[in-house]
This record gives structure tokens, sequence and C-alpha cells, in this order.
């Protein structure tokens, strides 16, 4: 009788790293004297969030921390796990405990999925000593995870892998007789390998994952089975980058896209403007915030910035794409090679900060509209001098701040662009006012 078939494993799965040393990247926090290293020749353990884009090795780190303290390991994913299951590990935790004070290491895995409530069930135990709290997450912590268990455990940031890193878990697997490829007499092809280190996108499960696939398509040669570069390039076709929409992949792209914009880069911007839209952002998203880059980062010196931006996101809404992809692209230039101002946006700010503090300070009268008799009589409106009737339009000496507050300065405009021209004018006006009215 024939032995049962071992069910089918992954690649990744079965390569996983079974001891540090088989560990490959996050040399800041595995090289020598590092943190994590420290921490397992120590065989000491401490509640941790392990934070980084995903295959990085957050979920092996956890099981090779608690392996080498010889603790307890039990693992729930966010997505699938309640609070139910939390109790049942504190349960298993809190009998160990007793029987042989062996620790117990609760690893959850996307804790950010878990809400606040969630998060609080198993706090006091992490508190308390019967749990060692062990997350990993692909999104901030400082934004998902509660204060409270945020400063009881100490977050490790891991970084995306570089192809060099890919490459040599791949010619690990492809070496490994007992748990890779090794027994397949695989051979692949330098371009071939170099292909598929960068299509994984710094993601270990992704580049073996193609490996695997790859291996499948491989061609039979002499000395066995070959990955040529052809099959490398259809495997590794429609790849995803990380990019996550609504996530932390997200934010810093667009951040970095915005502040290309600021620093007058357009090579930078038009890069970034590519990545977002390459992982998939929506365009009209981007269309949105370069009208908010046009307000904010050119503002007066180029009040065409902003029109531009409008009519890009109005051709692409009618275009669609990818052809109206090319009008934010025009947009994104504008913007980034335009003279740069953000006095109107610093203005605004100051002016919105007096007029909350403030309070509800009184129209004066002679600023009133006064559309009734009654409100004639009762002194609206009266006084008011009609600026386009005086000298050069400007009724030198009128007020327009409510009494109570003193006048102020907000807009002062730059030395760029158009605002060179608006400066120049609001320097006459200024001059023009007594030294007591100046606003």
């Amino acid at each position: 009788m024939n032995a049962p078939k071992e069910p089918y494993r992954p690649l990744a799965d079965r390569m996983r790293p079974r001891t540090i040393d088989e560990f490959v990247g996050q040399s800041h926090l595995l090289g020598p004297g590092k943190p994590l290293t420290r921490l397992v020749e120590g065989a000491t353990l401490h509640s941790m969030l392990l934070w980084g884009p995903p295959g990085t090795g957050k979920t092996t780190l956890a099981r090779l921390v608690a392996r080498s303290c010889a603790a307890e390991f039990h693992a729930l994913s966010a997505v699938l796990a309640g609070v139910k299951d939390i109790r049942e590990v504190v349960e298993r935790a809190s009998a160990a405990r007793a029987a042989t004070g062996a620790a117990t290491v609760l690893f959850l895995d996307e804790v950010h999925r878990f809400n606040r409530a969630q998060q609080d069930t198993f706090l006091p135990f992490v508190e308390d000593g019967t749990l060692v709290f062990i997350g990993a997450t692909t999104e901030n912590p400082s934004f998902e995870v509660n204060g409270a268990l945020l400063s009881r455990a100490r977050i490790y940031l891991l970084k995306a892998l570089n192809p060099e890193d890919i490459v040599a878990l791949i010619n690990r697997a492809l070496a490994d007789s007992e748990r890779g490829l090794g027994a397949l007499k695989l051979s692949i092809e330098p371009a071939a390998l170099g292909l598929l280190g960068r299509a994984a996108d710094g993601d270990a499960r992704r580049g073996l994952n193609l490996l695997e696939v790859a291996a499948d398509l491989a061609v039979p040669v002499p000395e066995g089975r070959r990955i040529s570069e052809a099959i490398a390039s259809e495997v590794a076709s429609g790849g995803h980058r990380r990019f996550d929409k609504r996530g932390e992949q997200f934010y810093d792209q667009m951040s970095a896209l915005h502040k290309a914009v600021r620093g007058s880069d357009p090579d930078a911007s038009l890069y970034w403007l590519c990545r977002m839209l390459d992982g998939g952002c929506d365009p009209l998203y981007i269309a949105r915030r370069a009208l908010r880059m046009a307000s904010e980062d050119v503002g007066n010196a180029d009040p065409r910035a902003l029109t531009l931006a409008l009519q890009a996101w109005e051709t692409f809404d009618r275009l669609g794409s990818p052809e109206g992809e090319l009008a934010i692209a025009q947009a994104i230039v504008y913007l980034a090679v335009a003279p740069k101002s953000d006095a109107v946006y610093t203005a605004f700010g100051a002016a919105k900060a007096d007029a909350q503090a403030s309070g509800s300070l009184e129209v004066p009268l002679h600023i009133r509209n006064a559309p009734t008799r009654m409100m004639k009589e009762l002194g609206w409106g009266k006084g008011y001098r009609y600026d386009h009737d005086e000298p050069d339009a400007l009724a030198a000496g009128q007020r327009y701040f409510p009494d109570g507050l003193a006048p102020r300065t907000y807009y002062e405009p730059v030395a760029r662009g158009l605002e060179i021209k608006i400066r120049e004018a609001l320097a006459r006006r200024r001059a023009a006012l007594p030294a007591d009215n100046s606003d």
C-alpha cells in the first residue's frame, strides 16, 4: 500500500528560514550587535510590533524569537480571529504559566485589522505577563494600534528586500534538494534571475512564488531543465507593485509627489505620478490633489496653475484612461516648474485663527449692507466711501476690520511670479494708508 502523499506546500512556505542565520535581509535588525540579534542571543522576550511591507519576514521573525526563548507560540490572524480566540490563548497561557512557568507568545498577524475594543481584550494579560505580544502589521502602528498597547511594545521597522536579497533566496531554493527545487535539476539564465529579483518588488514570498511558477514552465535541456529570460518575463508580466490605495504606501507616495512638485523637480514629480498610476491609484484622486498643490504651493505666483489643474481633471473625466493621464502629467509638470508661493495658504491660516479666536465681532456700521430704509435710518452704511469714486480707486484710511480687532497683515506676497506685481501694488496701497489703519 502506497504511503499517503504529503499535502502541497508552496515553495515560499517550505523555504521559510529555520534559524536567524538563514534569514535574508533586515541587517539593521539582525546584524552583529543589532536589536533582534541581541534578543535572540540573550533568550529574552518583550512585546513588540513588527511593521513592514508584505513578504519581509514578520511572521518568520516572530516564530524564531519565540523558539529562541523556548516560549509557547500561538499564531492568530486578525482577519479571521476574534475575542473568543484570544480568550482561548489566554487560558492556555495561564495554565502553562502555572504548570511550568513557560512564557507564551501571542502572535497576531494583521493586528491593524483588530478594532480598539478587540485590542483591549488582551492588554491586561500583556501587562501582567501572562502573554508576550508580537504583532505584525503593514500599516503605521501609531495610527492603527491602541496607545496603551503601543506604549508596552517596542516597534521594529522591517524594510522591503532589495533585488539582490531576492536573488539570494532564489539561488538558495534552486540549490536546496530537501525543501526547495534542487531535486528538479533546474538552472536559470542570469537575465532571468535578475528579472525575477526585480519583479518580486521587495517581497520574498512573491519572489519564490514567481520562481515556482517559472519552474513549471522550464524547458528541457541536456542537463535538466532551464528557466529562460522569456519564461521569467512571461511569469513576471502583470505583476503588482507595493501600493495599497489607502494605506501607508499610498500616503507616502502621495507625499513624495506633492513634495517633488513643491520642490520644483518636474522629473521626480513625473516619476512619482507614474509610480502611483502603475500601482493602481485612481487618476482622479491625483487630479484632485493637483488642485490642492496649485492653491497651496503655487498660489498667486501663477494663478494659471489652478486653471490648468482644473482643466486636467476635466480632460481626464472626458477622455478616461490612459489618454487622460497625459493631461494630468501636463498639469503636474506645469505645477512643478511654476513659480512658488504659499503666501495665500499662510495668510488664510492666520486669518482663520483670528476669526476663530476673536468670536462674533460686529460688522462696522459703515460697511454693512443697507437694503431697507429702516437700516439706513439706523446708520447702516453711513460714512462708507465708494472706492471707485476715490483717486486710484482707493478710499485711503477707510477701515474694514471690526471694532475690537486691530488691523492685521496676513497676506505677504513673495518676490516670485505674478506676486512680484501684487507685492508692488500692495506696497503702494499700504503706503497711502495712515499708520494706524494699515491692514
